[in-house]
């Protein structure tokens, strides 16, 4: 089984201040809600190193097989500029790859892994599931 023994990110937790981090706060916790009711284990919310962040670290555990879910999530009032899911451009998907190389330098062998992107639009939510390779 993956370990997730942590519960926490690295460091302090942030001090929410803006209405946009109050909204984005809100998103992760409705996501994690979401994704806790499909069997999800939470690992690690808001970890954070010198690469950047990673909002939900999650192991997934289907037939007896764990994966470690890095998941982005992403909240946008309207679909200009490719909405929510298309804001995680290829520069913020090496950020989270980056992230995610810090968060398992912790593990001897390196447990099977997959970037999610949980996206609002509006209030409807969508879960793309392997939304981006570490390639």
């Amino acid at each position: 089984m993956t370990e997730c023994n942590d519960g926490g990110g690295a460091g302090s937790a942030r001090r929410t201040s803006t209405a946009r981090q109050v909204a984005g706060d809100g998103a992760e916790d409705r996501a994690l809600a979401y994704l806790q009711q499909q069997g999800l284990r939470l690992c690690t919310r808001n970890f954070r190193c010198k690469a950047g962040e990673i909002d939900l670290i999650m192991n997934e555990r289907v037939n007896a097989h764990d994966t470690l879910v890095f998941i982005e999530v992403r909240k946008r009032s309207s679909m200009r500029y490719g909405g929510a899911a298309g804001s995680v451009t290829p520069a913020k998907q090496a950020r989270l790859i980056r992230a995610a190389h810090w968060y398992l330098a912790r593990y001897r062998t390196m447990p099977p892994c997959r970037f999610d992107v949980i996206a609002f639009e509006r209030e409807e939510m969508s879960w793309l599931k392997n939304a981006f390779a570490a390639a």
